[in-house]
């Protein structure tokens, strides 16, 4: 299985979600990639370094978190999409357009139809956009 994962996944590591299930869910992730493929788009690290700034910000978290959070990170089994985004502007805009995304939740929607991977997300209409294309959400039928 090839998971695309948004930050919203990852910060759900380190920063518990309110809703049990949710919680449960990024566990899941987290140890199914032990056995998938784990792909993230160009802007991946930049999102989760600034949520855990947030974070800290907020003293959700501490420095000391946040530092190890992103040593952990580093070890996993997580590789970066390698095509170039400009090659992907247009069809990136295009779903923007069409289901009503930001361009940086596009670019993940446009990663996993073009992998055809499973998303992980916890972004609404990230998922609402996958559902609606037919493609895979991680916990959802």
């Amino acid at each position: 299985m090839t998971l695309v994962l948004d930050a919203s996944m990852a910060v759900a590591w380190i920063c518990a979600r309110e809703k049990p299930a949710e919680a449960a869910c990024a566990d899941r992730v987290l140890d199914a990639l032990a056995q998938a493929t784990a792909l993230v788009v160009c802007l991946w690290y930049t999102e989760v370094a600034n949520a855990l700034l947030v974070g800290e910000r907020r003293n959700i978290i501490t420095k000391a978190q946040a530092i190890d959070f992103l040593a952990k990170l580093g070890r996993l089994p997580i590789e970066i999409d390698d095509a170039i985004p400009s090659a992907r502007q247009d069809q990136v805009m295009a779903f923007a357009r069409e289901y009503g995304l930001t361009a940086y939740d596009a670019t993940y929607f446009e990663l996993a139809l073009r992998k055809d991977a499973v998303l992980a997300t916890f972004d609404a209409a990230m998922g609402g956009a996958m559902r609606r294309a037919g493609g895979a959400l991680f916990g959802k039928p």
